[in-house]
């Protein structure tokens, strides 16, 4: 048997080299047909296969950019939703806190003068559980906030100032009426919804730089909280906020802290 020549192309297709063979040969052997039919069989085989093969890959490539953004998306949904869920949670949480605050606080109505509501938040230290959740949820504000000074309004600032201010690994600063302070003070003048008065600071206590919150209980005309913000941007301090746990809407006191910024847990009516 002599095959005189066949081209690469012509190989790749055994049918047709099957048929060239059976013209130029007379003496075939029987079993060499059935073998190269064999052989055309497998590779019409393996080329559907790849085909089918490649078909799938396709369809699965197709199918993979829909399934995985979906995949994605409601992925992102759980994760939103859980996340809403954990806001929801913790508003309910404070909203119960803030509520439980606000209870323990009793009014005590033409004190220290006729005309004065005033908010006595000695009943809240009265309450264990309320007076820690007004902590709390100071500390929780202000403890990623690189605080480095509390200052307390006399003398009910006294109270919330020092415990916040342990919390969040600050010091805490004392600002006193006039000749309570021993040593070298600094003073500013201010005025409260029944008179005048004056605050006082220890000279060297805050340095020029130090972030600090200023905390009292209660803002009514504003005086109180202006007077510490001058004290402590004398000394070159930063004032991140100023706190308290009540406001006197009505008195319009944070209208006077002109761009530094207030905190309230209860808007007292």
């Amino acid at each position: 048997m002599f095959i005189k020549h066949v081209d690469d192309h012509n190989i790749l297709n055994p049918n047709l080299l099957l048929v060239r063979l059976l013209k130029k040969t007379k003496k075939v052997n029987s079993k060499i047909p059935i073998l190269f039919l064999l052989v055309g069989f497998v590779g019409e085989k393996r080329r559907q296969t790849k085909s089918i093969n490649r078909r799938l890959s396709i369809s699965l490539l197709s199918l993979s950019s829909l399934v995985f953004p979906l995949l994605y998306f409601c992925l992102s949904s759980s994760q939103q939703n859980k996340k809403k869920k954990k806001s929801r949670e913790m508003a309910a949480a404070e909203d119960d806190r803030i509520a439980r605050i606000s209870s323990a606080i009793r009014v005590i109505p033409n004190f220290p003068k006729p005309g004065i509501m005033f908010q006595d938040i000695t009943t809240l230290l009265l309450d264990p559980k309320a007076f820690k959740d007004t902590i709390d949820l100071f500390v929780e504000r202000y403890k990623d906030k690189n605080i480095s000074v509390v200052a307390g309004m006399e003398a009910r600032g006294f109270i919330f100032g020092p415990p916040i201010a342990l919390a969040i690994g600050a010091k805490f600063v004392p600002m006193r009426k006039p000749k309570k302070l021993p040593g070298e003070v600094i003073s500013e003048e201010y005025s409260l919804e029944y008179g005048t008065d004056k605050l006082e600071m220890h000279v060297g206590a805050v340095q020029a730089g130090e972030r600090a919150l200023i905390v009292d209980d209660l803002i009514a005309t504003g005086g109180t909280l202006c007077a510490g913000i001058r004290l402590l941007e004398r000394v070159g301090a930063e004032i991140v906020e100023c706190a308290c746990l009540i406001e006197l809407a009505e008195l319009k006191g944070r209208d006077r802290l002109g761009d530094k910024p207030l905190f309230i847990l209860i808007s007292a009516v």
